[in-house]
């Protein structure tokens, strides 16, 4: 059985991550896997590429619209079962599988609000092509039947797995957060979604030890630090882009938030969990499957700086919430549970056309 996975290559996010960890347990189980990337060339992906340990065919793909990326695509995808990931995937990898009359696959990573907007009407066409259609959690599932209209006879979850912290890709630059400080980490793109600008505002209320980290990057960078330099707590506040040894930063914190204003996953929240963090989170899509209020950390209100600063106050000398997460995140999310259930559904569907 050979199965091709799709995905547009823009930077490296939750679902690009996903795949570095879905796409070799899948060929150890016996799959024939491989990986189609259909590259944006502003990015350089040579990080995730360097890291994929399975066969994979990269396209230039310039152009959102572009009729010669879907001919080169249609050539590219031999294949038993063509697996999608995000809406360009979906209608380059979509529109081919169809054409090659392979069994479609299509995985939903975000309930970005975008897709309840005008798109929605283009997205309902693409989940009509696809023979089934994998959600990333149960809320997401809801989100993509009520929200834009799935159909939930072939809508079902598979939750990301997770058996380990993400391996260095180098080492991590020198930087000027103080030894002795209590480390308040989140890792996130610094977009709106993330509501890092909760968390800047829940430190200026947090004691003066404790620091806000910040790995990743993204368009809010100007507008976060303006907002630490207004409430006098710039130098608490350190964006440090993306850096090369995550798992090291989880060493060093001593509590994680994710106060996002909606979130496919949360794999950075099953990471914190993975190095024993008590994790804060807002209480929205996805997160509440990850967190245990009151057990593994706290759930606090969208867009409640307050709210977050009191609950990372607790969390701050609570490491138990840290250890019950670390349990969770191996029994519930394993990277065995997600292969199983992805090695099944493959069956299914080939069994289903022969």
């Amino acid at each position: 059985m050979r199965v091709v996975h799709v995905h547009r290559m823009r930077g490296i996010g939750g679902s690009e991550r996903h795949l570095l960890t879905l796409l070799p347990a899948l060929a150890e189980r016996g799959v024939d896997v491989a990986f189609l990337g259909l590259d944006d060339p502003a990015w350089d992906p040579v990080d995730f590429y360097d890291a994929l340990t399975v066969p994979a065919l990269r396209l230039r793909a310039p152009r959102d619209v572009d009729p010669l990326l879907l001919a080169r695509s249609i050539r590219a995808l031999e294949a038993d079962v063509v697996h999608t990931h995000l809406v360009h995937a979906d209608l380059y990898g979509g529109v081919a599988a169809k054409l090659r009359r392979a069994r479609l696959v299509s995985t939903k990573h975000n309930d970005d609000p975008f897709r309840t907007g005008p798109f929605r009407h283009v997205e309902r066409t693409l989940l009509r092509l696809a023979d089934r259609v994998v959600t990333i959690t149960e809320a997401l599932r809801q989100f993509t039947i009520d929200d834009v209209g799935g159909d939930p006879q072939k809508i079902e979850t598979i939750h990301y797995g997770l058996d380990e912290l993400p391996a260095p890709w180098g080492d991590n630059p020198p930087d000027d957060v103080p030894a002795d400080a209590r480390i308040v980490l989140t890792t996130s793109r610094l977009a709106v979604q993330k509501g890092v600008d909760v968390a800047v505002r829940a430190l200026a209320e947090l004691p003066d030890d404790c620091v806000l980290v910040v790995l990743g990057e993204g368009p809010e960078r100007p507008a976060l630090e303006r907002l630490a330099h207004e409430l006098g707590i710039a130098d608490r506040v350190f964006l440090l882009g993306r850096v090369p040894d995550v798992a090291a930063w989880l060493g060093r914190a001593t509590v994680y938030v994710q106060p996002s204003r909606w979130e496919g996953f949360g794999l950075g929240v099953l990471e914190a969990m993975h190095a024993s963090l008590p994790v804060v989170a807002t209480r929205v899509s996805s997160l509440p499957e990850l967190v245990v209020d009151g057990e593994t950390g706290y759930l606090v209100p969208l867009d409640d700086p307050a709210a977050l600063a009191q609950a990372a106050r607790n969390a701050l000398d609570a490491p138990q919430f840290g250890a019950a997460g670390r349990v969770r995140a191996l029994r519930e999310f394993s990277v065995a549970r997600m292969t199983d259930r992805h090695v099944a559904l493959y069956d299914a569907l080939v069994s289903a056309s022969s």
